[in-house]
């Protein structure tokens, strides 16, 4: 799921802020012997963080349809997790890094989840929305400049940004063929049928 979360990233990012003028995005940490190599206008969007959205969990199996609606197996529901992102720009001059940021931050305020034509493989299979924040002050404590210093380089400026993504954990299970009809049989003391009814479903399936 993560590198489908990138790809998405990727391609809303790469589509839809400054096009032609970001050359290149990265996922790459932004260390320092991997800033000495930048030679064109870069976004770097690092992943540093995976935790479990444990107030998202749920429980009880959910329906897993086919093209036309209809029920063909089930499986537990995803497990949601917070990812996390530092967005940084990368170009020879300040001025310029910070309009790539503020075109960034435009861009990303405009969504308050992935957009749904972005989304590929699993992600888009679940159709659900994947909900995405940036710059919003983290919940715990949390020191980017701490970050920065792990990565061995220089404090620049950044936003946070968290998507908050659907892992699928449990394999699918098939369900049996729908119940076309039913009868119901009354007999008596003896064994022998007294009365019996059938009803058709056929017509209310889907």
């Amino acid at each position: 799921m993560i590198h489908e979360v990138d790809e998405a990233l990727r391609s809303l990012i790469g589509t839809r802020a400054l096009p032609g003028v970001i050359t290149d995005i990265q996922f790459d940490a932004p260390t320092r012997n991997w800033a000495a190599r930048r030679n064109s206008p870069t976004v770097n969007v690092y992943l540093y963080d995976i935790r479990e959205e444990v107030a998202w969990r749920e429980r009880g199996a959910v329906a897993v349809r086919d093209k036309d609606g209809k029920i063909i197996a089930r499986r537990q529901p995803p497990r949601w997790f917070r990812l996390s992102y530092l967005v940084t720009a990368w170009t020879t001059r300040p001025e310029d890094e910070h309009r790539l940021l503020s075109a960034l931050l435009i861009l990303l305020l405009q969504h308050e989840a992935i957009p749904r034509d972005t989304l590929t493989g699993t992600l888009a299979e679940l159709n659900v929305s994947i909900p995405m924040s940036v710059a919003v002050p983290p919940s715990e404590s949390r020191s980017i400049a701490d970050l920065w210093s792990a990565l061995g380089g220089e404090l620049k400026p950044s936003l946070d940004m968290v998507v908050l993504a659907p892992f699928v954990a449990s394999a699918e299970y098939p369900v049996g063929p729908p119940v076309l009809e039913e009868t119901i049989t009354v007999r008596d003391r003896r064994g022998e049928i007294v009365d019996s009814a059938t009803r058709d479903y056929r017509n209310r399936l889907p």
